[in-house]
């Protein structure tokens, strides 16, 4: 495995470099950048067919920079310069623990303070530069792909925080116990909270720019499900638990790798299992038997998924049906992969189920339901 980036390097090309980013983020980030490709590509799309058109929008040029705004950027450049100066000074702690330097008081004050005049000072001539002597309103064009920007930072704000906010719902002992730390870790996020919170905060932004939310749903299912399949990519190669039960079957076929089918998860990042003989570091820790490597399993079928969407998104003119198509595989994929992963579960009147589970199903019910409204009201949708 490879919790690090340095650790994935070393092993391509042998280099020792020690970077302070974790495999599992970059991988976050990467998925970001692959829904937001995807996102775009349809946004584009749907405006050159008509569904989605321009919006014009009211702007003043030639505004000096308001105090509140100087504030707020020196605020901004305080916390970047704080911590960034503060990183680089104790650059083996960072690249040790970034978190506990990230989620901490620690900083260098003379750093923030420079930083804070930088991002003022920048502010300050970049406004002074387009002033005039009477600031005027005009009108400008905003296209549906021009939003994506916005689109994405409240997505990653409001996903993040719902996935966390899930997470600590299915593991509620954990956090009862280190609520604190269960908060400000990382790791810890749940991806059907992410998208809850997250897509809710998209479809008001869309609404608020002139798209309807069944539109805006639409251009979302490929590019989530590939967004999904990219993220899980850093789960199966940081090892971050989010892995199988354990699986102690022969291998159905000689020549499948053990990290497609049991698979110990050696140096996982959340440090489960026992010591790995000769091993020495932070990351030291494989787990006693080979379990499913789940994560793996997601990336394959998710991909498929995606490239199945993206092939018939030509074909579909009913508003609202190709999310709703998407409620269903991706709730029938993770129901199925439920069935070999590891989570806590429920016990409801004789019942046993994990969060997941029971989500995924009412995401089948909901993605049939609203596949039934989109063609059964297809003509007035669309007007």
């Amino acid at each position: 495995m490879f919790p690090t980036v340095s650790h994935f390097l070393e092993y391509l090309f042998g280099i020792n470099l020690p970077l302070p980013f974790n495999t599992f983020g970059v991988f976050v980030a990467i998925a970001f950048v692959a829904g937001y490709w995807a996102f775009t590509k349809e946004l584009k799309r749907k405006e050159a067919l008509g569904v989605l058109h321009p919006i014009k929008k009211t702007i003043v040029i030639g505004k000096p920079a308001t105090t509140t705004e100087i504030i707020m950027n020196a605020l901004f450049g305080f916390i970047i310069g704080y911590k960034l100066v503060y990183a680089l000074l104790n650059y083996s702690l960072f690249v040790s623990d970034a978190q506990s330097i990230l989620m901490s008081t620690k900083g260098n004050l003379l750093g923030g303070l420079f930083f804070a005049g930088l991002f003022a000072y920048w502010d300050y001539k970049e406004k002074d530069k387009n002033k005039l002597d009477k600031p005027k309103e005009t009108q400008v064009t905003v296209h549906p792909y021009q939003i994506m920007s916005n689109l994405i930072v409240w997505a990653a704000i409001w996903g993040f925080l719902g996935a966390k906010f899930f997470d600590n719902l299915e593991y509620w002992d954990d956090f009862i116990q280190n609520p604190i730390e269960r908060l400000l870790s990382f790791s810890g996020l749940t991806f059907y909270g992410g998208l809850i919170c997250g897509g809710a905060a998209v479809l008001i932004i869309a609404k608020r720019n002139g798209i309807k939310p069944l539109h805006m749903l639409d251009v979302g299912g490929p590019g989530m499900m590939l967004a999904y399949a990219v993220g899980r990519i850093g789960c199966h190669l940081s090892g971050d638990g989010d892995w199988g039960i354990v699986n102690s079957n022969p291998k159905p076929f000689s020549w499948l790798p053990d990290w497609l089918w049991s698979y110990k998860y050696p140096n996982n990042v959340v440090g489960e299992g026992i010591p790995i003989p000769g091993c020495t570091g932070k990351f030291c820790n494989e787990l006693a038997q080979g379990v499913y490597p789940t994560p793996i399993y997601e990336v394959i079928i998710c991909l498929l998924l995606f490239a199945f969407l993206w092939s018939i998104r030509d074909k579909i003119k009913a508003p609202g049906l190709m999310f709703g198509i998407y409620m269903i595989l991706n709730g029938i994929e993770r129901f199925c992969i439920e069935l070999i992963r590891v989570n806590s579960k429920y016990h409801v009147f004789g019942l046993s189920f994990t969060q997941a589970e029971m989500i995924s199903t009412f995401l089948v019910i909901g993605g049939i339901a609203l596949s039934a409204y989109a063609l059964r009201n297809k003509n007035t949708l669309a007007s």
